[in-house]
């Protein structure tokens, strides 16, 4: 585990400015990045931050592209994996999101977290609840997942990510998985997601392979969620 967080803090630090931009050039993130003067302050004071991160990394973080390490069996139900779990359940709540994996928060770890509570759920239309399936299931962790697909009918539907602030696409999944592992204490965990659960384990399955949703998207369906507001 330790091993496993040191080289989240290598593949952090190989993250590098690119060229210096001009215009629209440093909008898209090219130019180079100056820290305010507190941050700067922060960042000596405290030194850089250590996984696992509290906020999820965002796209372009290596770390984000790199296929995870499977958890030895000796570090099962020790306390750097419990660590992680609550951070994984805290990130979570705190996103919120539906499902984070290990690698979101800098840890290249095979290891997920994923649940969608009632209230969340109401949010969702009747018509796209009904369509996909979208029903509440229990905060589930899983380590060294492992997928086995029951139902292969793809089916497309909107999806975002913690690690994409602002975006979404429409993305096919199947309809229906399995998914099986262990929890952080090392005891077994068996899970048979259908619809809309199916497609939130497919996504953080993707996620310890380094492989993202717009890897998958159809993309004439990528999409700022926020592009009616910059128009007003």
């Amino acid at each position: 585990m330790a091993a496993a967080l040191a080289a989240g803090r290598r593949l952090a630090a190989r993250a590098r400015p690119g060229p210096p931009g001009r215009g629209c050039g440093e909008a898209a993130g090219w130019g180079e990045r100056e820290r305010s003067y507190w941050r700067a302050l922060r960042r000596r004071v405290l030194g850089p931050p250590s996984p696992p991160f509290a906020a999820p990394c965002q796209v372009g973080t290596p770390v984000l592209r790199a296929a995870a390490a499977a958890v030895a069996p000796e570090r099962l139900g020790g306390p750097e994996l419990r660590e992680l779990a609550a951070a994984l359940a805290a990130g979570l709540r705190r996103g919120p999101c539906l499902g984070l994996s290990a690698p979101q928060l800098g840890v290249p770890l095979r290891v997920f977290a994923a649940e969608l509570p009632a209230a969340r759920c109401r949010r969702y239309p009747p018509g796209l609840r009904r369509a996909h399936r979208i029903e509440p299931f229990p905060l589930r962790l899983l380590v060294n997942p492992a997928l086995r697909v029951l139902d292969a009918r793809l089916v497309t539907a909107p999806e975002g990510c913690a690690s994409l602030k602002g975006f979404s696409a429409y993305v096919p999944r199947h309809w229906a998985v399995h998914v099986s592992g262990v929890d952080e204490h090392g005891e077994p965990v068996s899970w048979e997601a259908t619809g809309w659960a199916a497609r939130i384990v497919q996504h953080e399955m993707d996620h310890l392979d380094g492989i993202l949703y717009i890897d998958r998207m159809d993309t004439r369906t990528f999409t700022n969620v926020g592009w009616m507001e910059l128009l007003d």
